[in-house]
């Protein structure tokens, strides 16, 4: 007896049931809307079905980064492309690029997968012609007025000479000030572009979502926060004003006298001690921050140094963070070291201090993510209140209350001018970014 593996679908609502059948006969297709309610399913749904009996055979996954594309559109939990064709489909090379090669009812055809969130990401697309077009998260794709530089106008001009052209982009619901409304989205709307599908989905549209499990994934956010109103309720919305309101708030939750105390009356240990350390320039401060990572992902920010980068050459910088570093470890053990990766000699520097004096402890480069993804994660860890900080780090307290948007920003940057405490924040989140999967992971378990 052959068993066969089965896709573990849930009933579909009849909005998303309406947008599958009207995408299917549509030139350009768009699904905004909240997380989780089901908007790339359906497009893997769609590219499917049109996979299976389109003439044309080669085909373009887009994401941020291509690890992105691949989990979200190749994977997408068990319900991508990898799962629709399982049996009928194997990841390879094709001209360098990642791929997966379909076996379909019209014979092969072969999905590209690249990043498209850099400004050079368009050389990896560049030299074939596309049939299908899908994107995840397209807001994050680079854009430009250059027609050759810009990700997004190259891949549609990629697409000029194919038979059957498909384009299905999703994304979450960014500053309505964005130029992926203006001059796409909504710019197709107003002009009542031919073959244009334009459907907003909410999480109450995702009938495999239990009403249980939904009151969980709301409970993740900050109800005040810019993400909440994006994530949970699928709306556009500017970024402006605090940051970090709840902890702004009701900051005294969040406070901590004594780490090593606080974990003992809870049964907590430490998996992970952290060191962030990011260099100042001439109008700011070099600021080390020192995080402890419990087993169970609870953030502590346990100790801090602030110096002033004016009266700093790199001989005291490394004596000045070999003492931090000891200070440290004296409480706390071994740990790891995550520097601003701007800053290669200092960093060397750093290295070469902690070898001679046999500290234990490993200085790499910061991963440097996206400062908005950084600050997701904070806010969740805050929301769950999962993250605490020792009382007497004043400098991270502060950088926490005062972190602004910047109102004169499309793009929904945090304000650098002076007036926040951008290198405390920095510090910490080169801390936390190595094991960002982790820490999300564990939010998200019910």
């Amino acid at each position: 007896m052959i068993l066969t593996q089965t896709i573990p679908w849930s009933d579909f609502s009849d909005k998303h049931k309406r947008y599958i059948n009207t995408a299917i006969d549509s030139r350009i297709c768009v699904a905004e809307g909240a997380i989780r309610s089901g908007k790339t399913i359906d497009h893997c749904i769609i590219a499917a079905a049109h996979l299976e009996l389109c003439r044309d055979k080669i085909h373009l996954a887009s994401g941020s980064t291509i690890g992105n594309a691949k989990l979200n559109i190749g994977v997408c939990n068990g319900f991508g492309l990898e799962a629709l064709f399982r049996g009928r489909c194997k990841w390879g090379k094709y001209r360098d690029n990642e791929a997966l090669f379909l076996y379909t009812q019209t014979g092969e055809k072969i999905v590209v997968f690249a990043g498209g969130g850099k400004a050079d990401s368009y050389k990896r697309i560049l030299g074939n012609s596309y049939g299908l077009w899908i994107a995840t998260e397209i807001n994050e794709h680079y854009d430009s007025d250059n027609s050759r530089e810009s990700f997004i106008k190259v891949a549609f001009g990629r697409q000029a000479a194919a038979l059957d052209p498909l384009v299905l982009w999703d994304l979450n619901p960014c500053n309505p000030n964005h130029k992926i409304y203006s001059e796409y989205i909504d710019h197709y709307t107003k002009t009542n572009l031919p073959g244009y599908l334009y459907q907003h989905f909410t999480i109450d549209d995702n009938l495999a979502i239990s009403d249980d499990r939904r009151e969980e994934i709301k409970a993740q956010y900050d109800p005040n926060s810019v993400w909440y109103r994006r994530d949970i309720l699928g709306e556009r919305c500017v970024a402006e004003g605090l940051i970090y309101k709840y902890f702004a708030s009701n900051t005294s939750e969040f406070l901590i006298n004594d780490p090593l105390q606080w974990c003992r009356e809870r049964s907590k240990r430490f998996s992970k001690i952290m060191i962030g350390v990011d260099f100042g320039g001439t109008k700011s401060y070099t600021a080390f921050k020192a995080v402890g990572i419990t087993y169970d992902c609870i953030v502590i920010v346990l100790d801090e140094e602030h110096i002033d980068s004016n009266d700093l050459d790199p001989d005291k910088l490394d004596w000045e963070f070999c003492d931090f570093v000891e200070r440290v470890q004296e409480t706390y053990g071994e740990s790891q070291t995550r520097a601003d990766n701007e800053e290669s000699v200092l960093i060397r520097g750093l290295q070469n201090a902690v070898r001679k004096k046999s500290l234990r402890t490993t200085v790499l480069n910061a991963k440097k993510m996206e400062i908005n993804n950084r600050i997701k994660l904070t806010i969740r860890l805050m929301k769950q209140k999962r993250l605490f900080v020792s009382r007497k780090c004043k400098h991270m307290i502060d950088a926490f209350q005062t972190a602004v948007y910047d109102p004169k920003s499309y793009d929904d940057e945090r304000l650098d001018d002076g007036t926040s405490d951008i290198d405390s924040l920095d510090a910490f989140e080169y801390c936390i970014e190595p094991w960002y999967q982790k820490l999300i992971k564990a939010a998200e378990t019910p």
